[in-house]
């Protein structure tokens, strides 16, 4: 019997570590082309993580794009304060 060929998929690891830490990398991911340094981390439950992410879907948004939006109507900049 062969071995089939080994593909290189999206999560692989690379073979030669010190040449994937000086590639040049690629486009730059939206959040950190718009100036977002911080994660965020919360704990939901499966079934309220399937709501928020239909909800995305039929307004054209991403989840990110959403919650984002909804942190900021919920949490606005004080005036003269920190952004």
């Amino acid at each position: 019997m062969t071995k089939g060929t080994t593909r290189n998929g999206f999560a692989s690891r690379p073979g030669d570590p010190d040449r994937w830490i000086t590639a040049v990398e690629g486009p730059k991911p939206r959040a950190a082309a718009l100036g977002y340094t911080a994660r965020l981390t919360i704990d939901v439950t499966p079934a309220l993580r399937g709501r928020i992410k239909v909800a995305a879907f039929q307004r054209g948004k991403t989840v990110a794009d959403m919650l984002r939006d909804l942190l900021a109507r919920e949490f606005p900049a004080e005036e003269g304060g920190a952004p």
